[in-house]
């Protein structure tokens, strides 16, 4: 698109399916890169990727060409057909539907860059819900409280 110009940071997070503990240390490196080319692919940038067993955090350098919601559907059942294929977890892998996507200004990107870069020392203080509604709050993201990512029972 000639003379279009923009300047777009989206941190996305999303969680496995019933939030349980499926991705293992020995895989996630390389499941990180399988997503990040998927991203690549619809010509966005991967600025940073991490997570927990759980649930990821990836902030992207988006570009207008695309919906978020296409590029996050395609992101999901793609690596969840990748894992799948692998047996990288034990039965079927999904994740769960839904994810949250949070926006940043250029000033902002070291701090959410070394933010996903510490998963495991944040989540040392701090469960997935607790961060997650603390992003909602954060970002002023009014939510239903029947859509929240829910913890195992």
């Amino acid at each position: 698109m000639a003379n279009t110009y923009t300047q777009i940071h989206i941190q996305v997070v999303f969680a496995v399916q019933n939030r349980i503990s499926l991705i293992q240390a020995h895989w996630k490196e390389e499941l990180y890169k399988y997503i990040t080319g998927i991203i690549q692919n619809h010509e966005h940038k991967v600025l940073q990727i991490n997570g927990m067993p759980d649930h990821i955090h990836i902030l992207i350098g988006f570009r207008p060409t695309q919906a978020l919601s296409i590029l996050m559907k395609m992101v999901k059942e793609d690596s969840s057909k990748w894992i799948n294929s692998r047996r990288l977890a034990k039965g079927k892998f999904s994740w769960q539907s839904g994810y949250g996507a949070f926006s940043y200004s250029k000033d902002q990107v070291p701090r959410v860059t070394k933010y996903i870069q510490n998963q495991e020392k944040h989540h040392s203080k701090k469960s997935f819900i607790e961060e997650y509604l603390e992003l909602l709050k954060i970002h002023k993201v009014e939510y239903d409280q029947r859509y929240i990512f829910k913890p195992l029972e």
